[in-house]
């Protein structure tokens, strides 16, 4: 936390350490132990230093430096309790520690406070959420009254039936049991169908199965694709299905791309500003050419690329060569390429220098405009009318939008500076979000179960369910917190288990209507997967 306690809570950690390794002269894995946190304790004392010294905080500080206000300055701590009488907090089970004693501080005269949660529903402890905040509150609060709300408006019961049976897994440390309270949940629509399980042979095969369903459903009028999500564990695991929805013809949108700079009309998009930036930037060259938009063959472009690696000449200067442009060098010529390829090169070459020139004395939302419209690109985009190209679209408009900021900014809004600009905001990681989705535009929501908490679809499919992808495999923090210093620790058992039981109620819980399960036995690995 920003005021310190991080710090002081390491050098707490390193001094147990310590001790504990004096008391054992002889045992060589705590002396080795105690070295390790006296290095991170004085690595974020460091950098606590640096972050006042620089004038800055970081995400915690934001509840952390109010918490330390209050605890520090009775006066301000009275002046800011009377100010609320009633203190709700909803999403009660997402709340961290710092959180947690904020609030208790702030209802300390009058006790006037309401939570609102959900333990089978913490999914973010890896934030974070201490989920013992909402298992104990009873106990801070031993006086509190308790509402249980079991209606439920958005599932069938046979999603909920299934959905309580996986929970009850987590028992006895859940909230239904240590309260002595029922929360089966019971559906105001009616009793509705149980979930579907598809079963597949190959990862490819489920992606494949999974795109004809959907295209069934649509066919059949039951739901447009906006009512249909594919929920993954992670969004590295989108990518198949994503490819079988393209040969469908099925038009989709990804949540998991929430970077800017990230997506493809975006990256193209400064391939294009990076090679006039920089002629000698092989990497953006070699994008641009074998983009849609110019089509190299890829077996030119190989040649060209290998080429200029082996002879050190830049790529350019060996396209040029190749399409005639320029005498090639008798030492190093360029390879042979297709007579298609060379079409390609010579109206790529010509293009860059037509650019190259306007970049000179034009600003950068303008040299980039004239390469989308003079290309067709923008013109084929808005006259498509599907999600995608409305997507693609959005992001375009974000980033003219950050040409339009740098231009404000900017001594002098040229190309070259706008680059260096804006990988100096990526490497101090202040990278814009891409667009969001239109919520009216029809198309499947692909997207990971975390993002899918608070939001609901007719049809859900929950896909790569097999050991491993869902439930994930717990893996340990790349710098772990002394168990000593742990204030919150949560329940005793597999928690990382717990919370992916819990993962998956959230995700059960999305379907209105239908809800489908599917899993392949071959993911390509030695040994075929267990359905999970």
């Amino acid at each position: 936390p920003g005021d310190g306690g991080a710090a002081r809570a390491g050098g707490e950690g390193a001094v147990r350490a310590g001790d504990a390794a004096a008391a054992n002269p002889d045992d060589a894995a705590l002396a080795e132990e105690a070295a390790r946190q006296a290095e991170l304790a004085e690595a974020y004392a460091t950098y606590e230093r640096l972050r006042v010294e620089a004038g800055l905080l970081d995400f915690g500080d934001q509840v952390a430096l109010a918490l330390r206000l209050l605890r520090e300055h009775p006066a301000i701590l009275k002046e800011i309790q009377a100010r609320f009488r009633y203190i709700l907090v909803d999403e009660f089970q997402d709340t961290n520690t710092a959180q947690w004693e904020l609030v208790r501080l702030l209802a300390e005269p009058h006790r006037n406070i309401t939570v609102v949660g959900d333990d089978d529903q913490a999914i973010y402890r890896f934030r974070g959420a201490a989920l013992t905040n909402i298992l104990n509150f009873t106990q801070v609060y031993p006086d509190a009254s308790r509402l249980v709300l079991t209606d439920c408006y958005r599932c069938p019961q046979g999603i909920l039936d299934a959905a309580y049976r996986l929970i009850r897994h987590n028992d006895p440390h859940r909230l239904e049991v240590q309260e002595h309270v029922d929360k089966r949940l019971v559906a105001v629509r009616g009793p509705g169908p149980a979930p579907q399980h598809l079963t597949f042979e190959r990862h490819e095969e489920e992606a494949d199965g999974v795109a004809r369903l959907i295209a069934e459903r649509v066919a059949s009028g039951r739901f447009r694709h906006r009512d249909i999500a594919i929920l993954v564990r992670t969004n590295r695991e989108a990518d198949p299905y994503l490819r079988a929805l393209n040969l469908q013809g099925i038009p989709w949108h990804f949540s998991g791309a929430r970077r800017l700079f990230a997506r493809p009309e975006v990256r193209l998009c400064m391939a294009f500003l990076r090679t006039l930036a920089d002629p000698e930037d092989a990497v953006s060259l070699a994008h641009l050419l074998g983009s849609a938009l110019y089509g190299l063959p890829p077996l030119d472009l190989a040649g060209l690329a290998a080429a200029a690696r082996h002879s050190h000449r830049p790529l350019l200067a060996l396209c040029r060569q190749a399409a005639g442009l320029e005498p090639p060098d008798p030492a190093a010529p360029p390879p042979d390429v297709t007579p298609d390829g060379m079409k390609v090169l010579e109206k790529a070459c010509l293009d860059l220098e037509g650019y190259a020139r306007l970049a000179q004395d034009h600003r950068t939302g303008e040299v980039l405009y004239r390469f989308l419209t003079d290309s067709g690109w923008l013109n084929r985009l808005a006259a498509a009318r599907d999600a995608r190209s409305e997507e693609e679209l959005r992001n375009l408009a974000e980033l003219f939008k950050q040409a339009s900021r740098f231009e404000a900014v900017a001594r002098e809004d040229r190309v070259a500076e706008f680059v260096r600009y804006q990988d100096r905001l990526i490497e101090a990681g202040e990278e814009p979000a891409a667009a969001e989705a239109d919520p009216d535009l029809d198309a499947v929501r692909v997207l990971t179960v975390h993002k899918a908490k608070g939001l609901e679809f007719p049809c859900v499919i929950m896909v790569d369910l097999v050991a491993d992808r869902f439930p994930s495999r717990a893996r340990r923090d790349p710098i772990a917190l002394p168990p000593a210093l742990l204030k919150a620790p949560g329940p005793p058992g597999d928690v990382h288990r717990q919370e992916e039981r819990r993962l998956f109620y959230v995700g059960m819980t999305r379907a209105q209507e239908e809800l489908c399960f599917t899993h392949a036995r071959d993911h390509g690995g030695a040994r075929p997967r267990k359905g999970s």
